[in-house]
C-alpha cells in the first residue's frame, strides 16, 4: 500500500495503517526528534509516540503537497514544539516556587504576606468559569499532558490550549497590582 493509502486509511481511525506508518518512518521521526528537541532517551520515546498518536486526527489534513514523510516531519515538529513550550512553562513555574523564600525562613509579617497572596490565587482560580479552571488546574497544577485533558474532557487538544490561554489572561487581569 502506498504512504498516501495508507495517510487516508489511517484518517478513517484503522490502526493498521497508522501501524504501517510508524513501521515505516519511527527512525526518521525518531531520528529528526533526537536533532530537533535534544532531550533524554525517555521524552523523545514519549515525542514519537505522541507524534504518531496525534496521525490520524492530522491525518484528515493531510493534502498531499508533500511526501508522507515530510508530512510526518511536520507533524514531529508541531508536537517538539510544544513540548518544549510545556518545559519551559515548567521550569518558569519550578524556579518561581525555589525562588519563594521557605515558610520557617519567614518572619511573621512575611508569613502573613505569602498566605494573603497564596489566598489571592487560589480565589483568583476559583473564580474562573469551570471549563477555564478545569484546564488550568489539571495541566498547570497537577501535570496532566494537555493531550491527555482534551480525552478527559471530550474537547479537541486545541481547545484545551485555547483555554488555558484564557485561564491565564483571566489570572493576569485578576491578580494585576494584587500580589504587587
Amino acid at each position: 500500500m502506498s504512504d498516501e493509502a495508507l495517510v487516508a486509511v489511517c484518517a478513517m481511525g484503522e490502526s493498521a495503517a497508522l501501524g504501517a506508518l510508524f513501521d515505516r518512518y519511527y527512525s526518521a521521526v525518531r531520528g529528526f526528534l533526537a536533532r530537533l528537541a535534544g532531550t533524554d532517551d525517555r521524552d523523545l520515546d514519549d515525542l514519537v509516540q505522541v507524534t504518531f498518536e496525534t496521525v490520524p486526527r492530522a491525518a484528515r489534513r493531510f493534502d498531499g503537497r508533500s511526501s508522507v514523510k515530510v508530512w510526518l516531519l511536520g507533524v514531529a515538529s508541531n508536537v517538539a514544539r510544544h513540548h518544549v513550550r510545556t518545559e519551559i512553562r515548567r521550569k518558569r513555574v519550578a524556579e518561581a516556587v525555589a525562588a519563594e523564600p521557605r515558610a520557617d525562613a519567614l518572619d511573621g509579617a512575611a508569613q502573613v504576606m505569602t498566605r494573603e497572596r497564596a489566598a489571592r490565587v487560589r480565589d483568583a482560580i476559583a473564580d474562573l468559569p469551570v471549563k477555564l479552571r478545569e484546564a488550568f488546574v489539571l495541566v498547570y497544577l497537577e501535570g496532566v499532558p494537555g493531550r491527555d485533558v482534551a480525552v478527559l474532557l471530550g474537547v479537541r487538544e486545541g481547545t484545551v490550549w485555547k483555554r488555558l490561554h484564557q485561564a491565564r489572561a483571566r489570572l493576569r487581569e485578576s491578580l494585576e497590582g494584587a500580589l504587587g
